[in-house]
């Protein structure tokens, strides 16, 4: 699976694209294919901004072709307009993603933390560097905003193996449908018996 991860912002937009990749003995491991940021010139108006971003972010998708995108979910700020202009980013960040026929997962830093530092108060720099050592990287990606992009990235893959495996073992735990509503009714008759 690929996954193109954006981390949402109104003069810096990092994107990381990473790729789980198995051999030939099913050992996973992960791949960065690029990294980086679009920036935007604070002095533009926001309409041209958010442009610009979609524009960025539809030309990765054609180029890299990812299966999924992953964002960080909204968080509370103490300044409410620059609430308000995040927001409208990762709508383009959104649209841009669905206008590519991509689902969108949206995950919270404390879960991106959690899923590359094993810890969700991790300090910027200790997911930096977790972010270096899973991806095999010589160093940490620049700027900043790569990085959390890479690292959104990175949880969601976490967080869809994880869901596969689940997935794996309550399929083979769990008997069918069918089989669990021949069972109902068989118990459903004894109780049915044992009443009378």
């Amino acid at each position: 699976m690929r996954v193109l991860g954006i981390d949402c912002g109104t003069e810096y937009t990092g994107y990381g694209v990473v790729e789980l990749v198995s051999d030939e003995r099913h050992n996973d491991r992960l791949v960065c294919i690029i990294c980086g940021a679009i920036k935007v010139s604070p002095r533009e108006p926001m309409p041209t901004r958010l442009s610009r971003i979609s524009i960025g972010l539809g030309e990765l998708i054609v180029k890299h072709r990812p299966d999924r995108v992953a964002i960080e979910d909204v968080f509370y700020a103490t300044n409410v307009k620059s609430a308000l202009k995040l927001g409208q980013v990762r709508g383009v960040a959104m649209l841009a993603a669905a206008s590519a026929g991509l689902e969108v997962a949206e995950y919270s830093p404390l879960s991106i933390k959690s899923a590359v530092v094993g810890y969700g108060r991790a300090e910027k720099h200790q997911v930096q560097q977790m972010v270096t050592r899973l991806l095999h990287l010589d160093q940490i990606p620049e700027p900043a905003d790569a990085a959390d992009a890479l690292a959104i990235a990175i949880c969601h893959l976490h967080t869809a193996a994880t869901r596969e495996r689940q997935g794996e073992v309550k399929r083979a735990d769990c008997p069918s449908e069918r089989e669990d509503v021949t069972r109902g009714r068989a118990l459903l008759g004894s109780r049915k018996i044992a009443a009378h």
